[in-house]
C-alpha cells in the first residue's frame, strides 16, 4: 500500500522543502496539503469536528506554493491537494497553476477538490452556498475545456471560456482528480462526472459506502477497473490499514500534526512502521 501523508503547513511548522526531503528519504509516496484562503474572525459556522477550531486553520500557507517548493527538493514524491476548494478560485487562473505545478513536477500533481465547509470563507469570496457544488461542476468542466489539446470553448450557467490557447497542458490531458467528501449521491455524481475516484476523509465506512459508488461508476459507464479510492487524513493502526487493503484501496494519505520539525521527524518514524 502507497502510504502518503497530509498535513496543515503554516508559518509556524516545519517547512515544505524540509518535510518533502524527509518524507522522499524515508521512502513515503506523497504529500497533501488542505486550503483556506482566509478564517473570517465573525466566522458562525460550526466546526465539523466539534469545539473549537484549531488554531492552524488561520494559518495555513497557499498549497500550490509550498508544493512547487516540495517538487523543486524531490523527484519522485507525489503532491496532491486535500483538497482545493475549487469554488473560490477563478477557474481560467486555477487551470493554469494546476498545469503549471503539474508540468514542473514532472506529472506528480493529483487535484483533490472539495466543495469547503465555511461558509463566512465562501461569502468573502462571491460564492452562495447552495449553488456552490453546481459551481464546483461548471468551473472543473472550464478547466477540462484549457486543458484539452485544441483550443475548445466553454459555456456554462456559472463560468464561460472561449476557444483559447493554454499552455502548459497537465500531463495525460489531466492530472489525476479525486472528489473529497462525505459519501452520498451528491458527491458520488462529481466522482463519476469529472473525477479519477474518491477522497473519503478518514476512511470510515468504506465498507458500506464503496459498494454504492462502485454502482454509481459503472451506471456512468466507467471502467470498474479505473476508480480509485483515497482514504484521506486518516490516523492509523495496523487494523485500519488492513481493513482498506480488504476494501481493495491501494494508497492512504497519513495524517501529520501541524508541528516542528523535530515533532514531524518522530512522527514519520513511528508511521515508518506502515511502510
Amino acid at each position: 500500500m502507497r502510504i502518503a501523508t497530509t498535513i496543515f503547513l503554516t508559518d509556524e511548522t516545519v517547512t515544505p522543502v524540509r518535510l518533502a526531503r524527509a518524507l522522499e528519504q524515508r521512502g513515503f509516496a506523497g504529500l497533501w496539503l488542505p486550503e483556506h484562503t482566509h478564517i473570517p474572525a465573525d466566522r458562525r459556522t460550526p466546526y465539523a469536528a466539534g469545539g473549537d477550531l484549531p488554531a492552524e486553520y488561520t494559518r495555513t500557507l497557499d498549497p500550490f506554493v509550498a508544493l512547487a517548493q516540495a517538487a523543486a527538493v524531490t523527484e519522485t514524491l507525489a503532491l496532491g491537494t486535500g483538497i482545493t476548494l475549487v469554488a473560490q478560485h477563478d477557474p481560467i487562473v486555477l487551470a493554469k497553476q494546476i498545469a503549471t505545478l503539474d508540468h514542473v513536477s514532472g506529472g506528480r500533481f493529483t487535484l483533490g477538490v472539495g466543495f469547503g465547509w465555511n461558509v463566512e470563507e465562501a461569502a468573502d469570496h462571491g460564492v452562495e452556498w447552495s449553488t456552490r457544488r453546481e459551481l464546483v461542476l461548471d468551473r472543473m468542466r472550464l478547466m477540462r475545456a484549457l486543458w484539452a489539446p485544441e483550443p475548445t470553448p466553454y459555456e456554462g450557467e456559472h463560468a464561460r471560456v472561449s476557444a483559447s490557447f493554454a499552455h502548459p497542458k497537465p500531463g495525460g490531458g489531466s492530472p489525476r482528480v479525486l472528489v473529497g467528501g462525505g459519501a452520498g449521491p451528491g458527491l458520488f455524481a462529481h466522482v463519476t462526472e469529472y473525477a479519477d475516484g474518491w477522497l473519503p476523509i478518514g476512511g470510515g465506512g468504506l465498507g458500506t459506502s464503496l459498494p454504492v459508488l462502485r454502482r454509481a461508476w459503472a451506471d456512468a459507464g466507467r471502467d470498474p477497473a479505473t476508480l480509485q479510492v483515497v482514504p484521506y487524513a486518516v490516523r492509523p493502526s495496523p487494523g485500519k490499514l488492513a481493513h482498506f487493503a480488504e476494501q481493495g484501496v491501494t494508497e492512504v494519505v497519513l495524517q501529520l500534526p501541524p508541528g516542528t520539525e523535530a515533532e514531524i521527524l518522530r512522527v514519520l518514524d513511528d508511521y515508518a512502521q506502515y511502510l
